[in-house]
């Protein structure tokens, strides 16, 4: 059904742009963690190089996401 003053359409964007606040949220914490537990923990040092790389580089990626969901956020 197509409700006329918008409403409908209006809620469901809100419950959208809503998912996509929590989601960078919580992406945030996650990066901020990754990014700690590779900079201040000593356990970092001991795991193999390559892992290093690879939790750098997931680390570079989750960070460039967040800012995706950033621009997203600044364009509703």
């Amino acid at each position: 059904m197509i409700d006329p003053s918008g409403f409908f359409r209006k809620n469901i964007m809100e419950d959208y742009q809503q998912r996509v606040i929590d989601e960078k949220s919580e992406l945030d914490k996650k990066a901020v963690a990754l990014s700690n537990f590779i900079g201040e923990n000593p356990a970092f040092d001991k795991i193999n190089p390559e892992e290093q790389e690879r939790l750098k580089e997931q680390n570079d990626i989750m960070w460039q996401y967040s800012e995706i969901l950033g621009k997203r956020i600044a364009a509703f």
